[in-house]
């Protein structure tokens, strides 16, 4: 509300609806007969109802709407900075002009060589190989070399949507007519020739000094597609990198010849059996993946000629596109065999363009919505989608074949042959996410959704590793995958892994969210070298996203023995499988898994994998690598236990669960318990080492007389310690508390004494009152009980002057007194909620403060403080899920810790959901109004929004450092670890 004075200094009130667009109360202003005469305002007095009457529906909505401008508008600005950051600047695209120009003269030159057999690598100097697997070694056709007949940009570069930091340039070399024949598609004659001729420009060009590296690749992991990598001389050497395709000539091969159901690899050619079928087309299995393959060489610039004239249409396409590429690489799903590519970005936007699912005049960060919440909301391994003229018949000749359906313009393509269904289903899981904190006012959503990486080991719950790939052409030879195995050319990784994933999300069904797996990353190999096999590849990766109620589970119930479905389960699970008896008198297939420990029911998922991959394809238990693991060794509580301590905290939960309700009951107190509250790390599933309960020996101890305390005796082991249990029991209020501070404390001594009476007389516990407490042993624990007074921290602050003015003061003894009392078992409560809903937040914040403590950062980061960290982890987890594994989330602390801005902004924690979009904005500025006065490390929750309580002592700046400086060294060197053939140290 604000002031403003009239002409005759009279206040004219005006409200702060009037600025949201309310039409405003009038005043009254005096007639101005002349044009230049000022306008005079006078006072309108309004009613109190006109005040502070409460905002209509419509203002609300409309400062809803206000708020949701802002934060599109900031995130708006955000994208438009990334970029600039991402596009190439004048000076490269200058650079890459240059080298262009440069290989294209060269490659221009390409000298003429005498006709060979396809086979005969006589022209070749030895110093350049072909980049192509020969399996089978020999196959028909001549090969000569010749200039190319033309030389084309194309790709994302003359499209304009190349991007930074991995900027490729694709050239494409179209393949003289007369070295090829229409007939060169059958039994990899045209890929051969193809790797032919690009090892014929390595070799022209290996003289050249204008070349910096030369290196051959495979487009997307693709062995029948190899093509050739160049680099510039010099600095600019890792600044791009320009490949070159070689390909036939537009509309050489007949597009019919690639239809899905057609074959041309025969079998006859391929293993060197001759059989009775043989020379039988019409018995030959179709080829639709090599098919594809060769059909992707005839159409890149027919593709570039559909893309540029959307592209033409829409002035946002090419920035629109950037987003989703950068929006692909933080998820890892823009590289690799069978990758979400930015060719499949630029085409889905053209599909979503010229179907008017989006608009032309749409902006870049309107198209990327919308091209996510059609991913969301699309599944292509149901319905595919066409952008050839008759898009339903086209999509569904293709689905027989493929997983997943996308096919081009000219109908003939699925550019999505590579893509299994557990990668698509992934992108959908992805932008359905990403959907959901895209408007989330209390989400940083242009960090989560294009700045945050999200590596497979920190977005899984459970991580394995086939290590041995060479075993999966056992597990072809076993699953019969011989027409697969033609059709992939011999590749039996990617042959075997759609079967190997269909086995997997069978085997674990309703345990799973998602199953997700690597992509194999491109291979790269220097021109003087042999083509990698496929088994030099690295290990295969799969990730779990974990169905917390269910995945631990050890029984897998089947369908009834008499059901039809009662063969198929068998079938699935072998020797595993066997009829059971359950108590409702059903008897019905099942499987029981092992698994006695929490930690022993976390692995049954691995179990489950290691039978199914050594039952079905044939993979032995030691190829297979579980990551999942190796950290529940870290929180074993000892030699002698086999579990990982979660059982000794629940044991404890439920004792001190016993002893709450018989303080609750208990009478002849002259004041009522008003709570009891634990106040320690065990009682919320968080203590390193939760206290064990102790059977003491009777026989090793005297009897002190006095007190009656045990005394070891002579030449007996000393008694272990016993880690005392916090409970802080909170007494009424009333008239009858003295109002000073050491007579509240006799009579909170004196409350102890009683309790500890009344306690021995009803429930015959062993009880040692003191002044500051009562420790009460129980079920082989020491519960230590306090006995508190709401009033005592304002009594503490209280303090009379020598005038006998009453001054209130904060001091350290009212605050550490309101730490242990109020913050700390509310906080405990808090958190073992949180455990009720994650069940393995408790396991997480012991690993994280083990860690820790490795360290030496316990004295720094307190244990409280621990638990809050990685509270935030299951509380606001965006851009992930919340973890359903110990693991995931230490590895996510541990970036949390490494990567988080401290310095410029506050971690909210918004425990039991109690802060609302507005307390966020009003917690970052009141933080940076008062930065320099605030910790290190600020961290924010629902009763604590402006101290920082928790950290306010530690840790340092010093201690700050050296901690980012270990945890940058840590993280990298477990994705590392983690992630390669060779086993942790």
């Amino acid at each position: 509300m604000c002031l403003r004075m009239s002409g005759s200094g009279a206040p004219i009130r005006r409200l702060e609806e009037d600025e949201e667009n309310e039409a405003p109360v009038k005043a009254k202003r005096s007639k101005a007969d002349h044009a230049g005469e000022e306008v005079v305002y006078h006072p309108v007095k309004l009613s109190r109802n006109d005040l502070y009457r409460p905002p209509t529906a419509e203002e609300l909505n409309q400062l809803k709407e206000a708020e949701s401008l802002f934060h599109c508008s900031l995130l708006k600005m955000q994208m438009e900075e990334l970029l600039k950051e991402v596009a190439l600047s004048e000076r490269r695209k200058r650079q890459i002009d240059s080298f262009i120009q440069t290989v294209t003269k060269l490659i221009q030159t390409v000298p003429d060589s005498p006709e060979v057999e396809v086979s005969d690598l006589s022209w070749l100097s030895g110093a350049v190989k072909v980049p192509f697997l020969l399996v089978p070694k020999t196959t028909k056709g001549k090969f000569h070399m010749a200039p190319p007949s033309s030389i084309d940009l194309i790709g994302s570069y003359p499209l304009g949507t190349c991007t930074k930091p991995n900027v490729m340039v694709d050239l494409a070399v179209t393949i003289p007519n007369d070295v090829l024949h229409p007939k060169d598609v059958l039994n990899q004659r045209y890929p051969r020739k193809r790797a032919l001729y690009l090892a014929g420009l390595a070799q022209h060009l290996t003289s050249s000094s204008d070349i910096g590296t030369m290196q051959y690749s495979c487009l997307h992991g693709n062995r029948l597609r190899p093509v050739l990598l160049l680099t510039p001389p010099g600095k600019d050497s890792s600044s791009f990198t320009l490949r070159v395709h070689a390909c036939p000539a537009p509309g050489f091969f007949k597009p019919s010849r690639f239809h899905p159901q057609r074959n041309n690899i025969r079998t006859e050619w391929y293993t060197g059996l001759q059989t009775s079928q043989s020379g039988k087309i019409s018995s030959e299995p179709p080829t639709p993946h090599y098919n594809s393959s060769v059909l992707g060489d005839l159409l890149p610039r027919a593709h570039l000629q559909f893309l540029s004239a959307v592209s033409s249409q829409c002035s946002a396409f090419t920035d629109g596109v950037a987003l989703l590429k950068v929006w692909l690489r933080q998820r890892e799903l823009d590289q690799g065999t069978g990758c979400f590519n930015g060719f499949l970005a630029s085409m889905l936007l053209a599909y979503l363009l010229i179907t008017h699912r989006i608009s032309n005049s749409m902006t870049a960060y309107q198209l990327l919505r919308n091209t996510l919440n059609f991913l969301a909301s699309t599944d292509l391994t149901v319905n595919g989608i066409s952008l050839a003229k008759d898009p339903d018949s086209t999509a569904v000749k293709f689905h027989d074949a493929f997983q997943v359906v996308f096919v081009d313009p000219s109908g003939h393509l699925n550019m999505c042959a590579d893509i299994t269904a557990c990668t698509y289903k992934q992108l959908q899981h992805e932008a359905s996410l990403s959907m959901q904190f895209w408007d989330n006012p209390t989400v940083d959503g242009f960090q989560c959704l294009l700045m945050t990486p999200k590596p497979m080991i920190r977005t899984s719950d459970h991580v394995f590793q086939l290590c041995e790939l060479v075993k999966l052409q056992s597990s072809c030879k076993k699953l019969n995958l011989l027409s697969e195995l033609m059709d992939h050319s011999g590749d039996y990784i990617h042959t075997a892994l759609p079967f190997i994933l269909s086995l997997l999300q069978q085997g674990l069904s309703q345990r799973i969210h998602l199953l997700t797996h690597s992509l194999s990353p491109d291979p790269k190999w220097s021109v003087e070298s042999e083509a990698p096999k496929h088994k030099a590849q690295p290990p295969l990766s799969f990730g779990l996203l974990l169905r917390t109620e269910l995945s631990s589970s050890v029984l897998e119930r089947g369908p009834p023995a008499d059901s039809p479905m009662a063969a198929e389960f068998r079938q699935l699970w072998g020797p595993r499988s066997e009829l059971r008896r359950f108590q409702d008198g059903d008897i019905t297939e099942a499987v029981l898994w092992d698994g006695e420990s929490i930690c022993q029911k976390r692995l049954v998922p691995k179990q489950i994998i290691t039978h199914l991959l050594q039952l079905h394809a044939d993979i032995p238990e030691s190829c297979v690598r579980y990551v999942g693991a190796m950290v529940d060794d870290v929180i074993k509580t000892g030699s002698e236990v086999s579990g990982t301590g979660e059982e000794e905290s629940l044991v404890v939960v439920q004792s001190y669960d016993d002893l709450s309700r018989k303080l609750w009951r208990l009478e002849g107190l002259p004041l009522t318990i008003t709570a009891v509250q634990g106040a320690h790390p065990a009682l919320r599933y968080t203590q390193v080492f939760s206290p064990r309960p102790l059977k003491l020996e009777y026989s090793f101890f005297d009897r002190e007389k006095t007190s009656r305390s045990l005394v070891p005796k002579e030449g007996k082991p000393c008694p272990v310690y016993i880690t005392p249990i916090t409970i802080i029991c909170h007494m009424e209020g009333s008239g009858k508390w003295p109002h000073d501070r050491l007579a509240i404390q006799h009579i909170r001594a004196a409350f102890h004494i009683q309790l500890g009476e009344l306690l021995r007389k009803h429930h015959s516990y062993t009880c040692r009152p003191c002044p500051t407490h009562l420790d009460v042993w129980k079920d082989g624990l020491v519960f230590r009980i306090q006995v508190a007074y709401h009033r005592e921290p304002q009594v503490l602050r209280e303090s009379l002057t020598a005038e006998g003015l009453l001054v209130v003061r904060d001091n350290d003894e009212a605050q550490a007194l309101e730490m242990a009392t109020i913050h700390k078992p509310l906080l405990t409560s808090t958190l073992h909620g949180l455990q009720q809903q994650h069940p393995c937040f408790g396991a997480a914040c012991r690993l994280a403060k083990r860690w820790l403590s490795a360290q030496l950062f316990s004295d720094d980061i307190t244990e409280d403080t621990a638990d809050l960290l990685v509270a935030s982890l299951f509380l606001q987890p965006a851009p992930f899920t919340a973890p359903s594994s110990p693991q995931v989330a230490f590895l996510r602390f541990l970036h949390l810790l490494s990567s988080f801005d401290w310095r410029n902004n506050p971690l909210i924690v918004n425990l039991n959901n109690q802060l609302t979009a507005v307390d966020y904005p009003e917690i970052k500025n009141g933080f940076m109004a008062t930065r320099e006065s605030l910790p290190v490390m600020f961290i924010a929750t629902p009763k604590d929004k402006k101290l920082s309580m928790w950290t306010k002592r530690s840790p340092s700046i010093q201690i700050g450092f050296l901690c980012l400086a270990t945890l940058l060294l840590l993280e990298t060197t477990i994705l590392r670890t983690c992630l390669s053939q060779h086993p942790p140290l």
